[in-house]
């Protein structure tokens, strides 16, 4: 579908976000496409040279990580005038099961096993909303619900689902 006279996305940062929200939907949904579609090929593009920028320090990295001592963390590398920070930053999952089982082990000891882990609890949603309306109830005071950042998709020429 082409548009006569179509703003297009080089126009948008000189143009007020009320004039924006002006257009016609049509070009709206155009201009949104457009966009995502940058969106795709500029991601690809940080992908493709992400890569490369792996491939070209990530064996360096590693070693002089290993001269340290150190399997995870942040690491500098010098490439004539660039200082290169490779970081591969460590990430830890507990066994949940084993976890509440030292902890009720510590309790049982005597001490309190907040001095050593942190102890919280969640409610999935799904679990909440499947609960006897007593029992919702009484966990109702404990339960704040915030929105999220709305999201709106434009479909030209599809059907309304």
């Amino acid at each position: 579908m082409t548009i006569p006279n179509r703003i297009i996305l080089d126009d948008l940062p000189i143009m007020p976000v009320g004039e924006i929200a002006a257009l016609p939907g049509d070009q709206l949904a155009l201009l949104k496409q457009d966009a995502d579609e940058r969106l795709r090929s500029a991601k690809t593009l940080c992908d493709w040279l992400d890569g490369a920028i792996a491939l070209k320090y990530g064996e360096q990295a590693q070693d002089a990580r290993r001269a340290e001592g150190k399997d995870t963390g942040t690491i500098r590398l010098q490439d004539g005038p660039v200082t290169v920070v490779a970081d591969l930053p460590k990430r830890v999952d507990w066994d949940r099961a084993m976890l509440a089982g030292l902890v009720e082990r510590i309790r049982t000891d005597g001490a309190d096993p907040t001095e050593y882990v942190d102890v919280s609890f969640s409610v999935p949603e799904r679990k909440y909303t499947a609960w006897p309306k007593d029992i919702r109830r009484e966990f109702e005071p404990a339960r704040t619900v915030r929105t999220g950042k709305p999201k709106f998709r434009l479909l030209l020429g599809e059907e309304v689902r």
